[in-house]
């Protein structure tokens, strides 16, 4: 039964506190999770790049079928790298990797060419593979940022059904304390997930987070989810907020948080390049969560990432189901870019 747990003095007893949360009146869960279940994961994943896939992989093809790499060829690579937010630094090192193949492999068929792109591709992609260990720690404790509206809430709910899958119990923190709607939201996904929420109609943030890390201990709970307030990076002093969390969570554990996660939407393409530094320089992003992948046509992103500002990618989302949030693979992905 998921419960809800509302502070209203500063130092409770977490269970003492425990009480049953309301029931939603409907429970369209179930329903909406039987058809994902048809298809692989790797088949989703395919599917959710349909887009970045038309915008990439499918002019690759007609672009290779001269069977040559020229001159020609290199510019018209680089404008299609561009427009699918691969970045600059990114696309000049992915053509000078093919230039260097075509001299080396004497590359004369569109094949043998679209494989050296994906090879070069994989290989800037591959340092980002690094799936989270979240052995070590009890309670391992994530602390999870973003700005508004890249889907910070809902991964965290997906990230809860991803761990006990893992056989791992969780433990959610609100500590969205100034939205009523993404408490709201994580209370719902608790609801599905069957894991305790903590949380406070208001107050503050690192109060919330520093209960919830309490409450883990208390009952032997292995992972603490902690969700934070969304922020745009040029709101310095409310970034400081979050610096402060990260602040309090090292006072309840000196080891914490164990991974700091930034939730970034695929759609905001090289802006995501600057969300990523800013956060880093608040609070240490060690992981990045990657999501509505399945709306953009701007996965290039991803390559821009690796190459500017190499933050491992622990998670990547290509739909709205609940298990729609999975480890990143690079070759995976690059297959699913170029439908191999």
């Amino acid at each position: 039964m998921f419960s809800f747990l509302k502070k209203s003095t500063p130092q409770p007893t977490p269970e003492s506190t425990a009480v049953p949360a309301a029931s939603p009146t409907t429970s369209p869960a179930p329903a909406a999770e039987a058809a994902p279940a048809k298809q692989s994961w790797r088949e989703r994943l395919f599917a959710g790049l349909a887009k970045t896939r038309a915008q990439l992989g499918g002019k690759l093809k007609s672009l290779f079928s001269r069977g040559k790499v020229d001159d020609e060829l290199l510019e018209e690579l680089e404008t299609l790298l561009l427009t699918s937010d691969v970045g600059i630094e990114a696309t000049t090192h992915l053509l000078d990797e093919l230039k260097k193949a075509a001299k080396r492999d004497k590359l004369e068929t569109p094949e043998a060419i679209q494989k050296a792109l994906s090879d070069a591709l994989h290989a800037v992609l591959q340092p980002l593979e690094q799936p989270l260990d979240v052995s070590g720690h009890s309670p391992f404790v994530i602390m999870i940022a973003g700005v508004n509206g890249a889907g910070k809430t809902t991964s965290i709910g997906k990230l809860a059904k991803y761990f006990q899958s893992q056989g791992k119990s969780v433990l959610l923190a609100a500590g969205d304390t100034f939205r009523a709607a993404a408490r709201e939201q994580l209370q719902t996904w608790g609801e599905r997930n069957n894991v305790t929420v903590i949380a406070q109609e208001s107050g503050d943030p690192a109060a919330v987070i520093f209960d919830a890390i309490s409450a883990a201990k208390a009952r032997g709970i292995d992972i603490v989810l902690a969700d934070t307030a969304g922020r745009l990076p040029t709101q310095l002093h409310l970034m400081e907020e979050i610096a402060k969390v990260r602040r309090v969570i090292q006072k309840v554990d000196p080891t914490g948080p164990h991974e700091t996660l930034l939730v970034l939407d695929a759609n905001i393409g090289q802006n995501a390049l600057q969300q990523v530094k800013a956060f880093d320089k608040a609070i240490n992003v060690t992981g990045l969560v990657v999501t509505k992948l399945d709306g953009s046509a701007k996965g290039g992103v991803v390559a821009a990432i690796a190459r500017q500002c190499p933050k491992p990618i622990r998670f990547i989302g290509v739909g709205e189901q609940i298990d729609d949030l999975r480890p990143f693979s690079a070759r995976d992905f690059v297959d699913a870019l170029f439908d191999q």
